[in-house]
């Protein structure tokens, strides 16, 4: 019986384990996102996080809402200087979260200013 239940623990040990470290490590998608940066704030009670708003255009449809680790310090100084700005952002998307990490599964590794010439300017069709 002792044999049972040390085995049991340990089993359960290891699938938590495995869990987690999917969930952290196995990204689901990679990708850029371009807008306006609108907001980048830290909320929460207990855990504090990174959480920021990027629109794409005029509807609420078109917000993209992501999470910035607390470890990515210098990106999230670059984020905070950057509101307001046209950004494109490299994220990355996990399975899933964790309350201390962020609110969503998008995480934004890398932000560039777009200049005004990379804007397209679809106004003029000849």
């Amino acid at each position: 019986m002792k044999k049972f239940i040390t085995y049991s623990i340990l089993a359960i040990v290891v699938a938590l384990t495995a869990y987690f470290m999917f969930i952290y490590f196995v990204t689901f998608s990679e990708g850029y996102r371009a807008g306006e940066l609108v907001k980048i704030s830290k909320k929460g009670m207990i855990f504090k996080t990174w959480e920021g708003r990027l629109s794409q255009g005029v509807s609420e449809e078109q917000q993209f809402n992501f999470s910035v680790e607390k470890s990515d310090k210098e990106l999230i100084e670059k984020l905070k200087e950057l509101q307001g700005k046209r950004v494109k952002l490299t994220y990355i998307e996990r399975f899933g979260t964790f309350f201390w990490l962020g609110d969503t599964k998008h995480y934004v590794k890398e932000v560039v200013v777009v200049r005004d010439s990379e804007v397209i300017d679809n106004t003029n069709t000849e």
